[in-house]
């Protein structure tokens, strides 16, 4: 069963801000938006993370510069997943993170 409109937007919104409490926290060099929607993670190296949400298909696409990924929503899980690779949000999230700026966060709650 299809995510409703407004079951989508709760979970993009929630997502986000888990992220934005994540990066937050960590205490990391980065500069974060959050404007209609796109939410923008700026690392000191200049590399970004681009999370917005694709309403009519109901997904998360993350813009990194190693590709775009498109996410849903898996209600067993609650989880969001890739379309191509079936990798978890957060283990991706994981692997850019490293490589990006050389920190290791536990997206296990994304």
């Amino acid at each position: 069963m299809s995510l409703t409109e407004a079951r989508f937007h709760d979970l993009v919104d929630a997502t986000q801000q888990a992220l934005e409490d994540l990066f937050d926290e960590s205490g990391m060099d980065l500069d974060m938006e959050n404007a209609a929607g796109v939410l923008t993670i700026t690392f000191d190296n200049g590399s970004q993370l681009i999370f917005s949400r694709q309403e009519p298909l109901r997904q998360l696409w993350l813009a990194d510069r190693s590709g775009g990924f498109h996410f849903d929503y898996d209600e067993q899980s609650n989880k969001w997943t890739c379309e191509k690779t079936e990798e978890l949000l957060g283990e991706m999230l994981e692997r850019i993170v490293w490589a990006r700026a050389g920190e290791k966060l536990d997206f296990d709650e994304i």
